[in-house]
């Protein structure tokens, strides 16, 4: 990564923040003044409980207290919102997103991506899942950091978007799935994340976090929207996954591991990281092994669905589409049922970004995953997996006020979580009654 391409996305990020720092206000909002929320219902996602008439007062960034509307008076200079006959649960959370990046595969315009254009993509992206309901999203994947200076535009107040931790750019193997492999050699071109060898996989993981990574992110096999590898293949070694897990949670960082072949999700999970994406060949073994370490699933299995009916592949990702498409669901379907631990993801920048709680969708009517247990998978587990259980996942006091509001309890139909009427993130409210954007 050059100097020059780093910091155009900087200076990038930072004209269009000036561009609606106007009329955006930080990241919570203004410390002491009450604004109440009067929900007709509020859903508990960890019992299922449904309780009527019920006021959720906000202070600040963070929920101070909910209890029955009756008991709760208005006093002079609160804020009320009216949601009516709504029902009102905490923000989702999507722990397997790509923000600055949007789905054409079209390997031209793949080659002309530059930083300032991802930068102007996850300004764009950000806004969008915010709207869609996901208050929470963890960034697996970015080139030149700049999910770090999208994460930082939007905790100064800058730009609108969600909650954000990130991993900046994936470690990879030489000529693997987080490779840039579209070139031939005179070209030279390699991607930001790639080391082979014990030595070089520390060194990118201390440099990821050096500048700016919460988590770290790597390809334990190889992948579908890349050209000449193989899925089912593993790339990076047992040693090579341990010795990046030790430095990454010896420096405060989670792992979260691409894996789609067996032998690589094993690989991963006997190295310790946090958790397995996609897991689409996941076996008998894996699932013993993730089940025996707690680590964590991430399916992204809606893109299946969205690519095979509207994706324009070519042809040498879209046979690898097919072939994962042909058994992932099965497989993640005996993982569920095994009570390997789910958190939900959705890879959105493989398909269009606000698209992410189609994914709940395929868990229940799909899968026949409980509803309850799917909307955990987006709060309670989500929010576990990224280490934020004191701060999301639930409508409790002391955590921030990520609220939002549908029609009707998402128990009886999660789909209706495809059409989120109300947004309220870290107390400001940017959909429904009270918004800040237009």
């Amino acid at each position: 990564m050059s100097f020059l391409r780093k910091s155009s996305a900087v200076l990038l990020l930072s004209v269009l923040a000036a561009a609606v720092s106007t009329s955006m206000p930080g990241q919570g909002a203004p410390t002491g003044k009450r604004t109440l929320v009067r929900a007709g219902h509020v859903l508990d996602v960890k019992t299922g409980k449904l309780s009527d008439g019920q006021t959720i007062v906000v202070v600040g960034e963070t929920i101070q207290s909910i209890g029955p509307s009756a008991a709760v008076t208005q006093q002079p200079g609160d804020t009320v919102i009216d949601l009516g006959g709504m029902t009102v649960m905490p923000g989702m959370i999507d722990v397997h997103t790509h923000m600055t990046m949007n789905p054409d595969f079209d390997t031209y315009h793949e080659l002309t991506q530059t930083n300032a254009k991802e930068a102007i993509n996850g300004v764009v992206n950000a806004r969008t899942t915010l709207l869609a309901g996901f208050t929470t999203v963890r960034n697996v994947g970015a080139s030149g950091f700049t999910d770090v200076d999208l994460r930082d535009a939007i905790n100064a107040g800058q730009v609108p978007g969600p909650h954000m931790l990130v991993s900046g750019p994936l470690l990879g193997i030489t000529g693997g799935h987080c490779d840039d492999n579209l070139l031939p050699i005179e070209y030279h071109r390699v991607g930001d994340g790639v080391a082979d060898g014990i030595a070089e996989v520390q060194h990118k993981v201390r440099q990821n976090i050096k500048y700016g990574a919460d988590l770290i992110k790597i390809c334990a096999t190889g992948g579908v929207l890349s050209k000449g590898d193989d899925p089912q293949a593993s790339q990076y070694t047992l040693e090579e996954m341990q010795a990046i897990v030790a430095d990454a949670h010896r420096l405060g960082r989670k792992v979260a591991a691409h894996a789609h072949g067996a032998q690589g999700i094993l690989w991963a999970a006997k190295a310790g990281v946090d958790s397995i994406e996609h897991g689409s060949y996941i076996d008998d073994a894996a699932i013993a092994e993730m089940k025996k370490d707690g680590t964590y699933l991430v399916p992204t299995l809606y893109l299946e669905d969205w690519m095979l009916e509207k994706g324009k592949l070519p042809p040498f990702y879209h046979q690898k589409m097919l072939d994962v498409s042909a058994v992932a669901k099965a497989n993640i379907k005996r993982a569920m049922q095994a009570g390997v631990k789910i958190a939900l993801g959705t890879d959105a920048a493989v398909y269009p970004h606000g698209l992410n709680a189609h994914e709940l969708d395929v868990y229940v009517n799909q899968l026949g995953m409980a509803p309850l247990a799917a909307l955990q998978s987006t709060t309670i587990n989500a929010a576990d997996l990224m280490g934020l259980t004191a701060k999301a996942g639930g409508l409790e006091p002391g955590k921030w006020a990520d609220i939002i509001a549908v029609e009707k309890n998402p128990v009886d139909d999660v789909r209706v979580l495809q059409d989120v009427k109300f947004v309220m993130k870290a107390g400001v409210v940017y959909k429904g009654p009270g918004s800040v954007l237009n």
